[in-house]
């Protein structure tokens, strides 16, 4: 990237450029306000500083020596320094030794000196002055350049802070577009290439919001040469246009086009080197957002392509084993050389039966799963029992959870919930398949229902191997199995029905958490809200139940 001038170690003219930027009209720093005196009232108002002088070592004359009246003129001399620069300064010098000379030298009222030792006088009193008007004006150069520098690195300073707390492309564009405008006192408008590399304005402070063909031109040439232009090389319509690229680590990102306003002078190398550090932090910052950008897209792709490996593999793994039960019970079926008993024929059917419960729930999960990720499910909330859709599921899994012991306690009173009951009911399946699952044949299932203020809380507990260290929220996760002792992996499932349970439990507006038992065993309690309220029985009405207004 070319430098503009003054961008890096100022040569010797450089200096001098920066020091003429300094002695000019100070309207033409966007961060310094006010306006100082006008050029011609500066002299004017040193040659009334050194009158009033005259006056006031008039009424000092005949009680002060002269040596005490020189003292006054020193004071203006170091006024009109400190107020309108050194010419004025110098003036009022001038002024003041001729004042003293005429009007308190013998002979009064003339140029003439009787004696010419004040000749000495009159040169020390001019060095003297000469000497304090230059040094007050270096002084106050250097705080004008000081409060100069300062307001520079605030106004950097606070586009760096508001681009580092800034997330989006979009944001970052609007936010470095409006710190420069401000600054700068002008328009600006961000160019950055499209999908066919093609510029575009993607941030302007232009009412139009577009530039002209021949601006527009002008900033592809500065974004393919990554120099800038501007100013006076006659190309663009506006004089005081200049085009900026946004140059970071990869290359140049953009193009940053500004034209300045009344207050803004660029060629001011400082002006410059500001506006130069504004792209630069604007540059990285869209840098930044577009590797931020590319590692989400990275990442995305990753846990995709991850996502459809472990669903391949589980998949796979848990529809080959049932097919392949179904394919061979069927097989010794059709065919007929193999005699068969009613006993086997019977067990052979048992078996195609189960094997195909089996891969029904498989794909019912997957389904399940889909719509949940694609907000397809929509809850028909009802207000119910709790008891009854636990009964349900229960009912349900006859079959699954026959021979086991299965304890329900709960409150004494239990309110009720504005739930799905065909929601909450594959909840409650998919925690007790869980846990037959992940516990012995002969292990005992509990489930227990409490009722707080807040709502009500549903646990299923068992006494098996319980969950590994670390793995108490991962278990909610899509295709994540524990890998517990003693379950072998065609009990573990795919991996959906806890990730199910977490879905369905928080489209209600509730929780679900997992953590192991005291003494062995993994605890599964989710707890759904009670706002609202329920229907009220109403006696006089044969049993009928109605709303409270």
């Amino acid at each position: 990237m070319s430098t503009i001038p003054g961008n890096s170690l100022e040569a010797p003219d450089e200096v001098h450029a920066s020091r003429d930027g300094q002695r000019r009209d100070r309207a033409a720093d966007p961060l310094i306000p006010g306006r100082p005196v006008a050029y011609l009232t500066a002299y004017a108002l040193s040659i009334l500083i050194t009158a009033v002088c005259t006056a006031l070592a008039a009424a000092m004359y005949r009680r002060f020596d002269l040596s005490n009246i020189i003292m006054v003129y020193l004071l203006g001399v170091v006024v009109a320094a400190t107020r309108f620069g050194r010419g004025p300064a110098i003036l009022s010098s001038i002024l003041s030794v001729a004042a003293f000379d005429f009007c308190f030298v013998p002979p009064r009222w003339t140029l003439d000196v009787s004696d010419t030792q004040y000749l000495v006088t009159f040169a020390v009193m001019l060095v003297v002055s000469i000497v304090i008007s230059t040094l007050t004006h270096r002084v106050r150069e250097q705080a004008v350049s000081a409060q100069r520098r300062e307001r520079r690195t605030a106004a950097l300073l606070a586009l760096t802070r508001e681009l580092a707390a800034t997330r989006g492309l979009e944001d970052i564009l609007s936010a470095a577009n409006r710190q420069i405008a401000e600054v700068f006192n002008g328009q600006a408008a961000i160019l950055l290439p499209d999908s066919d590399g093609q510029l575009t304005v993607q941030a302007s402070g232009k009412a139009s919001g577009n530039l002209e063909a021949a601006e527009l031109a002008e900033a592809t040439s500065v974004f393919e040469r990554s120099q800038v232009s501007g100013q006076d090389n006659g190309v663009q319509t506006d004089a005081r246009a200049i085009y900026l690229p946004l140059m970071a680590s990869r290359g140049t990102v953009g193009v940053l086009y500004f034209v300045s306003g009344t207050r803004t002078d660029l060629r001011d190398p400082e002006n410059m080197r500001l506006l130069e550090a504004f792209t630069s932090q604007s540059a990285s910052a869209i840098e930044r957002s577009r590797l931020a950008a590319e590692a989400r897209s990275a990442w995305e792709r990753v846990e995709a392509e991850w996502m459809r490996n472990t669903l391949l593999s589980s998949v796979s793994h848990d529809l080959r084993t049932p097919l392949a039960g179904i394919t061979g019970a069927a097989g010794l079926l059709l065919e007929s050389s193999v005699t068969l008993t009613p006993e086997v024929r019977h067990e052979l059917l048992q078996t195609i039966a189960d094997e195909s419960e089996r891969m029904e729930r498989v794909v019912k999960k997957l389904l399940e799963m889909t719509r949940l990720e694609s907000g397809g499910v929509q809850l028909q909330k009802d207000w119910q029992p709790i008891q009854e859709v636990i009964g349900s599921a229960l009912h349900h899994l006859d079959k699954l959870l026959r021979g086991r012991e299965v304890t329900i306690t709960s409150s004494q009173e239990l309110p009720l919930v504005q739930v799905d009951a065909i929601a909450l009911e594959q909840v409650l399946i998919n925690l007790l398949e869980n846990a037959v699952a992940y516990t012995p044949t002969d292990a005992p299932i509990t489930i227990t229902v409490a009722a707080d203020d807040g709502g009500v809380t549903v646990s299923v507990l068992d006494r098996g191997p319980g969950l590994p260290p670390g793995t108490e929220q991962r278990v909610f996760d899509k295709f994540f199995r524990a890998h517990a002792a003693g379950v072998s992996e065609t009990k573990r499932g795919i991996g959906l029905g806890l990730a199910i349970c977490r879905g369905l439990v928080l489209a209600h507006g509730g929780t679900i958490r997992a953590s192991n038992r005291a003494g062995g065993g993994a605890d599964f309690s989710f707890s759904l809200p009670t706002a609202g309220a329920p229907p009220a029985f109403d006696s006089s009405d044969d049993g009928a139940f109605t709303r409270p207004t």
